[in-house]
């Protein structure tokens, strides 16, 4: 008798929540072999032509797909194709390519598989998370270049007859895109971060997914039988009889879990004592408002505008940036929008401002500090976010304030715009609140300062966590550092909500602490007045804060604020946590670590 294969439990990055039991659908994503050889000096004009023509097929590939992803998901995820497109038409990469045509005399398809290899490597190499998962698209756009010069048919996830889980080395954004989604019930792939297009376009679809899992496509074979725990970031490999029977009971129980907390869409986030506290969503681009207000969000806590900035060689417009800012505000009406400013570094768009590669891109010349000195980009988007007001519930942010004089500055700036509007007999709200993000410790010790110039806060957890600890949270090595119930950290918060509220100004956070549920108790409990997180996490935070008392609240965040250590917190809010909402206490959901106390723990990982 053939003996079973053995369990194999391979931990990720959680992209999209969701647990999926399925058949593996085995999809080669990985380089194509490309054949080198000489070619003789009179067929280089047919090489040439056929490159040509292989481009312009090309083209009508991927406005194609634009008008699939535009139609089914929306207009702005069809943009990610913006790069693919300009990647198409850049001359350079053309030219390149013809001259060591020209030069070498080698079969064009090696040429430009070599020229493609060359910009994925820049790419790679990039500090930047979101520049450095370009590469990605850049490998796409080459894989589909070269099918089309060699003739051979692209394959794609549209065409499956039966239930599958996808596993490849990589998914591409245009692959994610062609999912038949009623069929493909979750995928892994070897690579990816949460912050690629492949994973944007997999919360957009709603499908569980991790991604980072190093090896999966070496360990698993085509039909194997697969779990993904999205979750925890997890993938199992022949699932034994006990994690079979356990996430089967786990899958039943979430989504059940979420049928229920569909039910308090249009309830608010209020203690059974009756305390208050709003809970928003952090956007994107337009397209993601659907989904906040499906899962009962009350408005936009974070709207990050750089996405206008990336995938393009110019600056957006400020007629671009209004219709955006204009839209989002008209569909969330009468609840707030709150636009940050500018949060960009230095590395994101140099060739668009001329910025010059910096040694510590996080330390150095982005968010206000670019806005204050290149005054009139900052200028054109604050024209169009005051023009955007005029629907009456916009409010302005801005991001990496260190100081009280950045704030000063940066309020003067935006009376010469209102100056301007108003002598253009322009529209915009008078009233429209303005307030600063607070990330930087320095910003949190004078945080009783700078309240009293905004009117409101919002504090942006993931850089005053990575300041503050002095730690690189995406750095394997010290990653385990970056721990949002570090002492130092919650005596900072609970500085910043006092001092905000000593000024009659109100306290939100919008960083990924906002969405940690054990945190979340301790955060009400300080007195926070909003919390803005992925919809996706909206109902489960209603659900915790409509299940607790605030003044148990109160004394847990009391008695947190005593710890000597990460673990005696997290130790008390769990406790509470398992006792206001213990439906969440073992599904954890993928915010959370993963845990040494997991039934599937003694499996080989």
């Amino acid at each position: 008798m053939k003996p079973a294969n053995k369990e194999i439990v391979l931990r990720g990055i959680p992209v999209c929540p969701g647990v999926v039991i399925g058949k593996v659908y085995l999809f080669d994503s990985k380089e194509e072999f490309i054949a080198k050889y000489k070619i003789p000096e009179e067929q280089i004009p047919g090489e040439i032509a056929r490159f040509e023509e292989a481009l312009i097929k090309t083209r009508h590939e991927l406005v194609g797909i634009q008008n699939k992803i535009a139609s089914q998901v929306g207009e702005e995820h069809a943009q990610i194709f913006n790069a693919h497109l300009l990647f198409l038409e850049d001359r350079s990469v053309i030219e390149q390519v013809i001259k060591r045509l020209e030069k070498e005399k080698i079969n064009v398809e090696y040429i430009f598989q070599q020229v493609g290899k060359k910009y994925v490597e820049l790419f790679s190499n990039m500090e930047d998370d979101y520049l450095r998962e370009r590469a990605s698209d850049i490998r796409d756009f080459t894989r589909r270049v070269l099918y089309n010069l060699m003739g051979k048919k692209k394959k794609d996830l549209s065409d499956f007859e039966e239930e599958v889980i996808i596993v490849a080395y990589d998914l591409s954004p245009s692959d994610t895109a062609m999912m038949h989604k009623e069929l493909v019930k979750g995928f892994a792939t070897d690579v990816g971060g949460k912050t690629s297009h492949t994973a944007i376009i997999a919360r957009s679809l709603e499908i569980p997914a991790v991604v980072g899992l190093h090896n999966v496509t070496g360990k698993i074979k085509p039909g194997a039988r697969i779990i993904v725990d999205g979750n925890r970031g997890l993938v199992i490999i022949h699932p034994s009889k006990r994690s079979l029977s356990k996430y089967t009971i786990e899958k039943s129980k979430f989504e059940r879990l979420t049928e229920k907390l569909a039910e308090l869409k249009d309830l608010p986030a209020e203690t059974i004592d009756g305390y208050r506290v709003s809970v928003s969503a952090n956007i994107e681009m337009p397209a993601d408002i659907p989904s906040v207000i499906s899962h009962g969000a009350e408005g936009v806590g974070l709207y990050r505008t750089e996405f206008f900035y990336f995938n393009r060689t110019d600056l957006p417009s400020e007629e671009e940036q209004y219709t955006a800012y204009k839209k989002v505000a008209e569909e969330i009406y009468p609840n707030p929008v709150i636009i940050r400013t500018l949060d960009i570094g230095g590395d994101k768009f140099s060739h668009q401002i001329g910025i010059q590669k910096e040694m510590n891109p996080f330390l150095g010349w982005r968010a206000i500090r670019i806005c204050l000195e290149e005054q009139e980009v900052f200028k054109q988007q604050l024209r169009a976010i005051l023009r955007a007001s005029a629907v009456g519930n916009v409010k302005l942010m801005y991001p990496m304030i260190s100081s009280v004089d950045e704030v000063l500055e940066a309020n003067k700036i935006v009376e010469e715009v209102k100056t301007s509007l108003d002598k253009s007999r322009i529209a915009y709200d008078k009233e429209i609140e303005m307030g600063a993000m607070i990330e930087i410790p320095s910003a949190a010790i004078t945080s009783d300062i700078i309240a009293r110039h905004v009117d409101f806060f919002s504090i942006g957890t993931n850089d005053l966590i990575q300041y503050s600890i002095a730690v690189d949270r995406v750095n394997e090595k010290v990653a385990y550092l970056y721990e949002p119930a570090n002492p130092a950290v919650l005596r900072l918060i609970k500085s910043i909500i006092d001092n905000g509220h000593a000024e009659n100004i109100w306290v939100g956070m919008c960083g990924e602490m906002a969405g940690d549920l054990e945190m979340t108790l301790i955060l009400v409990g300080m007195g926070i007045d909003e919390l803005s997180a992925s919809s996706i996490i909206v109902p489960e935070i209603k659900k915790v804060i409509r299940s607790s008392s605030f003044k148990s609240l109160q004394m847990l965040s009391e008695k947190v604020l005593k710890c000597s250590t990460s673990y005696e917190v997290r130790k008390l809010a769990r406790a509470l946590l398992k006792k206001t909402a213990p439906e969440f206490v073992m599904q954890q959901n993928y915010r959370m670590p993963y845990s040494k106390d997991d039934p599937i723990s003694n499996a080989q990982i």
